[in-house]
């Protein structure tokens, strides 16, 4: 079968287009550059298999060689072939860049909120045929395309008669005409939405027309279509955020499970919510206590944390007594207000050992474990050894093991293979991930099915003492630490331990590492929140030695060299302005009664009134090792002193090259830049402003634009990011340009100026909510502050004198209802936040609703709803009055 390509596209010279078919993988199967005399319209001729019904494919454009562009790769150009086996085929096409509505061709829509099955045309014999071909995204769940226009063939223009079209990929139509009938003429049409008892819905603008080019028997001609638009508001959506840990039923096991997760659907859909956002599920199993709750710190990207299994879809247990001595725990656990994360895991710990002995070898011989075991070993395998090894040697630190401190590959063979003994000893791991991927999926397709989109969490850090950092090192800086600059979270910064990211090598093997990742995840998510995505334009490294975040600077990011900083009129003097400025007035002002003491324990004198830490002092690592395992206040008042002395600096030299410096964070309220003359605290604050808030952007533009791209198209989730903090200008670029959901809180308005932000201008693209897991709900919110609360009832709520604590659910309604009126597609509350809207159902201690605390970085992950899934369906009242809400705003 012969196939002629046709494309309009303005090149520059030597740039040229080139069209890449693809495979059934999606991958690059054939390559083919066009031809053109014009440098406007492209053509090439394909020879195509006759046995191929479906092809698929790209425009890109190359110049030297080297591909500059390409189209948007989520939606490739698909044509269908069926009525056209051995004939010659011309198919005119456009290029299609990212459009401004792809989230609608995200699964979160086609697959979840307006769901359809996509259907293959039925095949036809004409002599010559006309194939039309339309993207049309805005049509919703049981709502069909048809065409309709100025020819018997289309119905004379009436709607009764239109043709129905198929959609054979998700949302693009197509029907295959008879063009012997229109016999040249000038066809003119227009495309209209039909649906069952509803009206048909007419696309806006002018009439379209095809003119029909001279046709022979067999010809076919495929007319690719501009866009079909109508007069549509767009959809916009309502949903809750819960961990999946925090949910609690009548069977579950002290702690949130994917059982619990399908329960949870439910409630979200009869309330007429369309979305429920959780937390990482991956495996955070590092030490075997409580400080694994931080779901942020997964030893695998890939693997499922075995605290979720639903042992309710597990056989039982055939001895008994053991079946009662586990019934018995579930109930002692399940009735506890917090989970008690150590119990509970040992416990289904326990249970899925049993349960292995019982059942794995069947389960290991089905075909359905194979299927599983094969698709998933590249990463399954690793896990298995490193949490076969964390548990032999007692430690994840793999750098503390006697042996096994990489993975071999003789290991690796031998842990797939099912005859040796490393397989037998590693195998109950597989038999954990393949039970638990198979009820995270099955809850996946629940949730479809209710037309519920399930958003996940994708992290930005992984644990320096998980799988990756162990099998794939050359992808991490493991001497660097990632954190945050300072915050309303934390005046220190925060620094969460995890290695930054060498994007050198990822870069080198185009991101393989985060496609593998991301397809992962969308095996069980329809959309996905981009943890901290500020990390992909540039991280907050910190020192390896360092406890606190102040002493970290951006990476990448252009640091100033000497003679550039005196060119702001500083009197840069590297030593001075590099270490820690210890004077005898700031240890009195730091210690107090205690500062002789600092002076003769902790600081030697360096000259005149002026010290330096002692050696054994001089990092803040160095000082915590020193006060390790003490409790009493006064001392840690003393160590926490020290701290702040190491990070008395104004400048922070570059991790990778030391003739170079960043201005230090917050330094302003620091004792060295109290030290400075006027002048040059001027100068420095001039510097300080440049390179915080323009130096880098068009630099971290271009970052974020070699990665982004890249992973954004790797799936078809709907792709949401988390971007609080200090935001940089080119944030906003990138993510429109992506079209990447921004995060909007209106405690925390990106506009500077503001004191509360304006909900009514949240962009279309964005995810409205009130509180975040890291932040307190609306009603710790509420009595935190009483004056900024007063404020906020007098200049937001227009409400009078005397805003009353604790917070009335009336008001509670009132600020719920204004995030739900606004423009943003998602507004997405806690569970929480929603239940703050009824005195009735919400808790009674408002403070025991708190997730977590980010200033702590020892924070217990233990919140649980206060009542089952059960009785929040049977809460008739709160149920209606949620979907009442959702109902008036047209979500």
């Amino acid at each position: 079968m012969k196939l002629k390509f046709i494309i309009d596209y303005q090149t520059v010279y030597g740039e040229e287009v080139a069209i890449n078919l693809l495979d059934a993988e999606n991958h690059v199967s054939q390559h083919v550059v066009m031809k053109t005399t014009s440098g406007k319209e492209w053509k090439c001729d394909i020879n195509v298999d006759d046995n191929c019904f479906q092809l698929c494919y790209y425009y890109s454009v190359k110049r030297g060689g080297i591909t500059v562009r390409h189209e948007w790769l989520v939606m490739p150009h698909t044509i269908n072939l069926t009525s056209i086996k051995g004939a010659k085929c011309t198919c005119y096409d456009h290029w299609n860049d990212v459009p401004d509505d792809s989230y609608l061709y995200s699964s979160a829509f086609t697959q979840c909120v307006a769901a359809r099955e996509c259907g293959t045309p039925a095949e036809v014999k004409f002599s010559q045929t006309m194939q039309l071909k339309v993207r049309a995204p805005q049509l919703r769940a049981g709502e069909h395309l048809a065409v309709v226009g100025n020819t018997a063939l289309l119905g004379d223009w009436d709607a009764s008669k239109a043709v129905p079209m198929v959609e054979h990929a998700p949302n693009e139509w197509m029907v295959a005409l008879d063009a012997a009938k229109f016999k040249g003429a000038l066809v003119e049409f227009k495309f209209i939405i039909m649906a069952e008892g509803q009206a048909p819905v007419w696309e806006n603008g002018d009439n379209r027309t095809v003119a029909l080019p001279s046709m022979r028997s067999g010809d076919v001609v495929v007319y690719e279509l501009n866009k079909a638009y109508f007069p549509l508001n767009p959809m916009r959506i309502a949903g809750t955020v819960i961990p999946i840990f925090s949910l609690r039923s009548e069977g579950s096991y002290g702690v949130g499970d994917f059982g619990d997760l399908k329960a949870m659907v439910d409630w979200v859909a009869s309330t007429g919510q369309r979305a429920l956002q959780v937390l990482p599920i991956n495996d955070s199993t590092i030490t075997g206590t409580w400080r694994d709750s931080y779901p942020y710190n997964s030893i695998s990207i890939y693997a499922l944390h075995p605290q979720y299994v639903d042992l309710r879809q597990l056989p039982a247990l055939a001895d008994k007594k053991r079946a009662a001595h586990y019934e018995a725990l579930r109930q002692e656990l399940n009735a506890l207000e917090q989970i008690d994360y150590e119990r509970v895991n040992d416990a289904k710990r326990g249970y899925l050992k049993e349960l292995y002995a019982q059942e794995g070898a069947a389960v290991l011989k089905s075909k359905e474990f194979k299927a599983f075991f094969d698709t998933n070993a590249e990463w399954l395998v690793p896990y298995a050894a490193f949490s076969h090894y964390r548990d032999l040697y007692g430690t994840a630190t793999f750098s503390q093991w006697p042996e096994n401190r990489t993975f071999s590959d003789d290991n690796r063979a031998a842990m797939t293979n099912q005859r040796t003994n490393l397989y037998k000893e590693v195998a109950i791991w597989y038999y954990i991930q393949f039970i638990l991927d198979k009820q995270m999926r099955g809850a996946h397709d629940y949730a479809r099915s209710k037309n519920v989109i399930l958003k996940g969490d994708i992290p930005i850090g992984i644990s320096r003492d998980g799988v990756e950092a162990w099998v794939e090192p050359k992808y991490f800086n493991l001497n660097g630490q990632a954190g945050a600059p300072p915050d309303a979270f934390s005046t220190n910064g925060q620094n969460w331990g995890f290695p930054t990211y060498n994007w050198d090598a990822m870069l080198a093997d185009g991101c393989s590492w985060w496609i593998k990742r991301f397809s992962k995840m969308a095996q069980y998510f329809d959309a996905y929140r981009i943890d901290h995505v500020l990390g992909f334009f540039r991280i907050w490294e910190i020192p390896i030695d360092a406890v606190h975040g102040l002493l970290g600077h951006f990476a990448p990011a252009l640091g100033m060299s000497a003679d550039e900083i005196r060119g702001y009129g500083l009197n840069f003097q590297e030593h001075h302005m590099t270490t820690p400025f210890i004077s005898d007035w700031v240890l009195d002002r730091v210690f107090g009664a205690r500062a002789q003491e600092v002076r003769e324990k902790y600081v030697e004198r360096e000259h005149d009134d002026i010290y330096r830490m002692r050696p054994e002092f001089d990092t803040q690592r160095k000082v915590e090792a020193a006060f390790a395992g003490v409790t009493d206040q006064d001392e840690l008042n003393l160590r926490d002193g020290l701290y702040s002395l190491i990070s008395n600096v104004l400048f922070v030299r570059d991790h990778k090259n030391p003739g170079l410096f960043h201005p230090r964070i917050s330094v302003q309220f620091d004792f060295i830049y109290e030290a400075l003359y006027d002048n040059d605290k001027q100068a420095f604050n001039r510097l300080y402003n440049d390179y915080f808030y323009r130096r880098n952007n068009d630099y971290w533009y271009g970052e974020a634009m070699k990665k982004l791209p890249t992973l954004v198209e790797c799936t078809r989730m709907l792709v949401c990011a988390e971007d609080l903090g200090m935001v940089p200008d080119c944030v906003a670029w990138v993510m429109d340009e992506l079209r990447i959901l921004s995060l909007e809180i209106e405690s925390m308005p990106k506009d500077p100026h503001l004191k509360f932000g304006n909900l009514s201008s949240n962009p279309y693209r964005s995810v409205a909510t009130i509180s975040t897991h890291d932040m307190p709900t609306l009603r710790q919110w509420w009595d935190e502050d009483w004056d900024l609360t007063q404020q906020y009832y007098n200049s937001v709520l227009w409400r009078g004198d005397g805003a009353p604590h604790p917070l009335p659910a009336d008001i509670a309604t009132q600020v719920v209802n204004n995030h739900l009126s606004s423009p943003s597609m998602l507004c997405l509350l806690s569970l929480q936040d929603w239940m703050a809207t009824d005195e009735n159902v919400r808790r009674a201690d408002a403070d025991a609703e708190r997730i977590n605390i980010p200033a702590n970085p020892r924070h217990y992950w233990r919140y649980r709803m206060h009542m089952t899934i059960e009785q929040l369906k049977k809460e008739a009242d709160f149920n209606a009055k949620v979907n009442k809400l959702i109902i008036n705003n047209a979500r």
